[in-house]
């Protein structure tokens, strides 16, 4: 799942240099922290969150073959 969120926010942002993905398990769940560069932050995002909510609908639909669920905080 890393991966996957890595390379959508890298191929939406102007400085992929700054692209962190962190995870994190803790009980049933998945967390991954998407860090992006200030000025990139809008392209993560979208308008309305629209490209934000994409993103975690890809991954969700990415994660439903396994049993832990998998929650994407961008900052």
């Amino acid at each position: 799942m890393k991966e996957l969120v890595e390379v959508i926010a890298k191929s939406l942002v102007d400085h992929p240099e700054e692209v962190q993905v962190i995870e994190t398990n803790k009980d049933d769940a998945i967390y991954l922290e998407l860090k992006v560069a200030q000025e990139d932050m809008g392209k993560v995002i979208g308008k309305q969150g629209r490209i934000a909510k994409s993103i975690r609908t890809v991954v969700k639909a990415a994660a439903s073959k396994g049993d832990k669920k998998v929650i994407v905080d961008i900052k």
